[in-house]
């Protein structure tokens, strides 16, 4: 359970790092601030050592390609872009500790960031998901792309370029009024010698090989779905897909996907509001961190049943089992992602 409150605290460390200096400091529903000090925190991993690694969207910059290539409609377009994202790494005391930094950045005239949104280790390796390079996100010199860092003195190598996937690869039903050329990567793990990444804006599950920096797509989501906007995944034997949808927000109408390794979908659970991370525990239990409004409850793949609830406010929440469910956390204004260390 240590662990479990952990996680709650950090995911709440994520949404008020810049009202907040005071590390330990109390929040809601006795979830405690385990670290702050940020630069746009998004997706996080523990690592085999231990430490707690964290991506950072960083700040954008002020470098613009309008009339150099396409742009993101506005809103939210255009882009600015910088080197300003990084990777931080978390130890037991609470303190951070930056592994990487210098990496591309992109913010727009509405505030919105895109940087370094995921992590992922296979072994000892670290892989990094690069949401703010592309030309459209004012990094001209650095696409979207997948890249491998050395944990030991913060340097990287370019693995995939996805920036030049999207263009060689459209999907079937992009969203003209927000398309993004250089897409808007969100989550990324790894399922044995394989990395697998989330593309909302276009609807996309990619595998990446670190090894030869091959890409395929998995699924086009769009072709099936339309522009649902799917953002977290894990995998359980199937990927697990939950997705955001369009704004405005509409309570119920977010859902996860069961999707084969082969690329096809198999089943759904709807009923989910605004999906923004997942994780699951040595148990198969899934934690589903939502926004605002309503928690849905995901149960264990050997339930053959689903019971959802709805409470006021974002909250993480776990099933136990088919009968009962645990809430870790209530209140949390803006969950971004999801990590999870059982010491089952």
């Amino acid at each position: 359970m240590k662990q479990l409150r952990l996680i709650a605290a950090f995911v709440m460390a994520v949404s008020v790092a810049t009202a907040t200096s005071a590390p330990h400091a109390q929040a809601s529903d006795g979830v405690s601030i385990f670290v702050t000090g940020f630069n746009n925190p998004r997706g996080l991993k523990f690592g085999p050592d231990g430490y707690l690694y964290v991506a950072e969207a960083g700040r954008g910059g002020s470098t613009s390609t309008i009339g150099q290539c396409p742009q993101v409609p506005t809103p939210p377009g255009p882009y600015f872009g910088g080197r300003t994202a990084r990777i931080s790494k978390i130890g037991p005391n609470g303190m951070r500790i930056t592994v990487a930094e210098g990496l591309p950045s992109a913010t727009t005239g509405a505030g919105g960031n895109e940087g370094v949104a995921d992590i992922a280790f296979i072994g000892d390796e670290l892989y990094a998901l690069i949401a703010g390079g592309g030309c459209s996100h004012g990094n001209p010199d650095f696409p979207a792309s997948v890249i491998r860092v050395n944990r030991r003195n913060g340097t990287w190598k370019l693995v995939a370029d996805l920036s030049a996937f999207f263009a060689a690869h459209p999907v079937a039903h992009p969203n003209p009024a927000d398309f993004e050329p250089d897409g808007t990567l969100f989550s990324m793990i790894a399922v044995h010698d394989k990395l697998y990444a989330i593309e909302p804006n276009q609807g996309r599950l990619l595998e990446i090989n670190p090894e030869t920096g091959k890409i395929h797509q998995l699924l086009d989501i769009s072709a099936s779905q339309g522009h649902i906007v799917p953002t977290a995944v894990v995998f359980d034997g199937v990927f697990r897909i939950g997705n955001l949808n369009t704004f405005p927000i509409v309570p119920g109408t977010a859902k996860i996907l069961d999707v084969t390794k082969r690329g096809r979908i198999i089943d759904e659970v709807p009923g989910f509001t605004a999906i923004t991370g997942m994780a699951l525990d040595r148990g198969d239990h899934l934690y589903v961190p939502v926004i605002a409004f309503i928690a849905t409850l995901i149960l264990p793949q050997s339930c053959s049943t689903l019971r959802s609830r709805k409470f006021e406010g974002g909250s993480i929440r776990h099933a136990r089992h088919c009968e009962r469910s645990e809430a870790i956390s209530c209140g949390l204004s803006r969950e971004i992602a999801s990590s999870l260390r059982s010491s089952q």
